[in-house]
């Protein structure tokens, strides 16, 4: 019998430099690896918006409105003086004349409400002395000094001798640094009535003027020779 020839398997070697033939597997393996790469999207930009249109100018003011704010401007400038009679003078004809300027209605109403308040505070009437050199105490407790200043010269023409008004005039002129004048009515206060002396040794009111080299001076003087005697009404 013919003896079978066995079969020999030989396993053949890769020659160098021939690449091996791309099986499936690999194929399929770069593509799910090409698939899990994010991919990178370049963003085009899109169109550019017009420009918007500018807003359209505001309306020319009327005439009517600048002679309105000079009106209320004035009456800014008196309320400040603490001129409060006339300020509200000048806030009520912005308000009569003007109604369509809403802009400044509502500051003239504002300010107008002050000017009320302040003014009955005051004196509705002032005729004697006595009662211009309350309404000077007043008008200096509100800062108004200029007004106060006016008051007292009118009791002093009034009454030359008021004792009250030649201090509160003290006062008020220290107040404005006008020192030398303030010592001038200071003695007239002291001389016309001791007891001002007393009162000036202690009166905060007179601060402005106490450091001063003839506050001392003031404070010795002597009593006037024919003097009458003051009834002090605080």
């Amino acid at each position: 019998m013919a003896k079978q020839r066995r079969s020999v398997k030989t396993t053949a070697k890769p020659v160098r430099g021939i690449k091996r033939p791309v099986t499936r597997r690999k194929v399929a393996r770069k593509a799910i690896s090409a698939r899990a790469k994010p991919r990178t999207f370049v963003e085009r930009p899109g169109p550019v918006p017009a420009p918007a249109p500018a807003p359209p100018p505001p309306p020319p003011r009327k005439p009517g409105f600048y002679e309105a704010v000079a009106i209320y401007e004035r009456g800014v400038q008196a309320l400040q003086r603490h001129d409060y009679s006339g300020a509200a003078g000048f806030f009520r004809t912005v308000l009569e004349r003007y109604p369509e300027e809403r802009e400044l209605l509502e500051r003239a109403r504002l300010y107008l409400r002050v000017c009320e308040r302040e003014t009955s505070r005051q004196p509705a009437e002032v005729k004697t002395p006595a009662e211009r050199v309350y309404a000077a105490t007043v008008a200096l407790n509100s800062g108004d000094h200029s007004g106060a200043l006016g008051h007292l010269q009118r009791a002093l023409g009034e009454d030359p001798e008021s004792d009250h008004a030649h201090y509160i005039m003290a006062v008020a002129l220290g107040m404005r640094n006008r020192v030398d004048e303030a010592m001038d009515h200071l003695q007239q206060a002291i001389a016309l009535n001791p007891e001002n002396r007393g009162l000036a040794k202690q009166d905060p009111d007179l601060d402005s003027i106490r450091d001063h080299d003839r506050f001392r001076d003031a404070l010795d003087t002597p009593p006037a020779a024919n003097r009458r005697r003051q009834i002090r009404r605080r």
